[in-house]
This record gives structure tokens, sequence and C-alpha cells, in this order.
């Protein structure tokens, strides 16, 4: 019988693969619904619907035309701290320019009252919106704070930078990329 189980099991394998095989192909024409892949450099950015603190709705597909900069963090990161005031800087630099900076702050993992409290204590002009249930911290795949998104005035992801405290002098350079790729 083991002599029989072991001549048999290349078949069953095969059968079995080509069973998968066909049950999972994707005919042509056809769009393939497996799970969307995380927003990356070069693809169009995912359109979201997130609130201010003071309850108005901002829609990233509203801001089509503009370059935006999406930069996730939370009160309690480090980093996400130490490179505020620079977005700061730079966004009271290049806002004339038609540059949108929309600061997500990860709500679900954060303490929405100390989040509220760096805002007001950092004088933050730009816009801060809260993720309260992570739904967008999920579509944007994020896993580390802070994590930045460069979009150009298409909708493009054009860079990604995980991690921080960004530089001001990193800032600049990407916002002066998305500003020249306006004017191509």
């Amino acid at each position: 019988m083991h002599k029989l189980f072991r001549q048999l099991l290349p078949y069953a394998l095969l059968i079995a693969g080509a069973i998968w095989i066909w049950t999972s192909r994707t005919e042509p024409g056809e769009i393939n619904t497996g799970s969307p892949a995380a927003p990356i450099k070069g693809f169009n950015a995912p359109d979201f619907t997130l609130q201010t603190p003071a309850g108005e709705e901002v829609n990233l597909a509203s801001l089509q035309g503009k370059p935006v900069i999406i930069n996730f963090w939370a009160s309690w990161c480090p980093p996400c701290r130490a490179e505020m005031p620079a977005l700061e800087r730079v966004y009271q630099a290049y806002q004339s320019q038609g540059i949108t900076i929309l600061a997500i702050n990860a709500t679900n993992q954060d303490n929405r009252q100390e989040a509220l409290d760096f805002i007001t204590a950092n004088h933050l002009s730009f816009t801060v919106l809260l993720d309260l249930d992570g739904a967008v911290n999920e579509i944007f795949a994020v896993r580390s704070l802070p994590t930045t998104f460069f979009i150009d005035a298409t909708g493009v992801i054009r860079e990604v930078v995980i991690g921080g405290p960004m530089s001001e002098a990193l800032l600049r350079v990407q916002i002066e990329q998305l500003l020249s790729e306006g004017t191509q």
C-alpha cells in the first residue's frame, strides 16, 4: 500500500496543481479583482475623504491639478514631531505656488487630544486630517510613521519616503521636482 501511495502522489499533486491553475486563471480582457497592491511610485494615489479637526471634509480627488504632499503621522512619534517644523516652513514657502500638504494623523493609534494640542502648539497652518478608523492608513499601506507621499498635479505618486525625520532640504528638492513637472 505504501508503495502505491508513493507512485500515485506525483500524479495527485499534478492534478491538484492543474485544478488550482484552472480555477484561479483570468480570462483575456477580464480585470483581476484580487486585493490591490500598495500605492507605489509611478501609480495614481488612491482617493479618500477625511475630516479636519473642525469637521470639514477634504477629498483627495478634489485637489487634482495641484501637487500634494501627504504625510502620515502621530503625536507620540518622535520622527513625526521632529519633521513637522520643516513641513510648516516649506508649506509657508511654497503654498503660493500651489503646494498642498495633508498631514494625516493616525488617530486610531494616537490620542486625539494630544494630536490636537501638538497642532496648536506648533502653529501648523497646513491641512491636518484625522484618520479615526485607520482606513486611509490601510488604503496607503502605511506600516511605519512617518510615511510621506509626494503626488504630482495629475494624481501620480512621484516619491514615497518611509521614516524620518525628513530634512527641509529633502522636502524642498521633492517640492521643486513636483512644481517643475507641472510646467512641462
